[in-house]
């Protein structure tokens, strides 16, 4: 479909309606197993993309699922009717999936019993690649030519019955998504890039779920304005108080009370409900109506002993202090830190991959506060793999970093 060249925006054609059609949404048994014989017998990679309910639901759920292979076409599947769908894994085997930043995506299939044998993560290596644009739309029109509509992205995919132009939408997001695997397959082998990218989507696939924040609260955008611990309480007791509800009623944190209304009313400390709803922030219907829970998640804010207030530097990790902070606290560990911002600056320049895709920074401030002794190539590349780097970054980085790290 593309030799391979970059489209440029006179090139780009509109790719609107899936070659077989929308089709229905699979929601009964009988159906899916038909979806399961056809994917069985189909060929070559399986494309794949889950839509969610971000900022309408609680949590991340995946309400559609969209598949396509050769030799069976494209299934929309909704995993509200039907949450067992390991029969379409076992049935497509080891065959590669091909998704666009997978990691959003890969938790929410796994609930559903999907989880590919190998995968190709279409962003992952745009960025490789050194792309200056990775969204699907943009990859999509650089490597065929085609021009995506991204409209519906954020809407409500817990709705039902689901629009036809959200379903025609959701069927495209995998219309042409092995095409341009194939062409992003093409420019990293030319680039000498594939065996970087193999090892980072099988990163990507094997990663396991993140750690629970300490302190999730901290979260709440503002949160930095807020000052004093009684304050950073009085937050703290607003943001549970709102996942509580929002949980209940499966509703987004957010359209229950904005971030904004939590951390203005932190600082007003408001003392009755006159007092709270009086704030701008609390003008709406629903801050106002369930204004009298948030003045009791104020006031056990404010009820608290002194010992049992947050900290207003934040939790205890087990990970390096502010690197502004290095100079005064260790100027030999700030100078690593310098001449390994430099190295990766230069290689990311050279090779034309993001900096934070060289090596995660926590990881290169890790290892620039405390590094390994002695601090030669091979024990600086155990620490990083500790830090869960890949090998090709440790080839790359760890003989560049004891050169620095001597220096220092």
């Amino acid at each position: 479909m593309s030799s391979g060249v970059p489209a440029t925006t006179t090139d780009v054609v509109p790719l609107s309606e899936p070659a077989e059609g929308v089709g229905r949404v699979i929601t009964t048994a009988a159906a899916l197993a038909d979806v399961v014989e056809a994917f069985g017998a189909g060929s070559g990679p399986v494309a794949a993309d889950a839509e969610r309910a971000s900022g309408y639901r609680y949590g991340q759920a995946t309400y559609l699922v969209q598949l396509r292979r050769a030799g069976a076409g494209t299934a929309l599947v909704d995993p509200t009717e039907l949450p067992d769908l390991s029969a379409l894994g076992t049935a497509v085997g080891d065959a590669e999936w091909v998704l666009h930043a997978a990691s959003q995506d890969l938790p929410g299939l796994a609930e559903h019993g999907l989880r590919p044998a190998s995968l190709f993560d279409t962003e992952l290596a745009a960025r490789l690649l050194g792309m200056p644009r990775v969204g699907l739309a943009a990859v999509v029109a650089d490597t065929l030519g085609l021009g995506l509509a991204k409209e519906h992205s954020a809407v409500d995919w817990s709705t039902r019955p689901l629009p036809q132009d959200w379903l025609r939408y959701a069927a495209l997001d995998v219309e042409v998504l092995v095409e341009v695997r194939d062409v992003l397959a093409e420019r990293l082998a030319e680039a000498g890039k594939s065996d970087w990218a193999a090892q980072e989507f099988e990163h990507v696939r094997t990663l396991p779920p993140p750690a629970p924040r300490p302190e999730p609260w901290r979260r709440v955008s503002g949160t930095h304005t807020v000052k004093g611990r009684r304050r950073l309480a009085v937050v703290r007791s607003l943001w549970q108080a709102r996942e509580e509800n929002a949980r209940r009623r499966d509703v987004s944190p957010g359209r229950v009370l904005p971030d904004r209304a939590i951390v203005a009313a932190a600082k007003a400390m408001p003392a009755s409900v006159p007092q709270l709803v009086a704030l701008p922030e609390f003008a709406t219907k629903g801050a106002r109506r369930r204004a009298p829970a948030w003045q009791e998640a104020i006031d056990r804010a404010q009820a608290l002993d002194e010992a049992d207030l947050p900290s207003t530097r934040g939790p205890r990790t087990d990970g390096p202090p502010q690197p502004r902070t290095w100079a005064d606290r260790d100027p030999v560990a700030a100078r690593r830190l310098a001449g390994a911002r430099d190295v990766v600056a230069a290689l990311s320049e050279e090779l034309s991959v993001p900096a934070e895709n060289l090596l995660q920074p926590d990881a290169l401030r890790r290892v620039c506060w405390t590094p390994p002794e002695p601090a030669n190539a091979e024990e600086i590349g155990e620490f990083l793999r500790g830090r869960a780097a890949r090998e090709w970054q440790i080839e790359l980085l760890a003989p560049r970093l004891a050169t620095v790290f001597a220096a220092a």
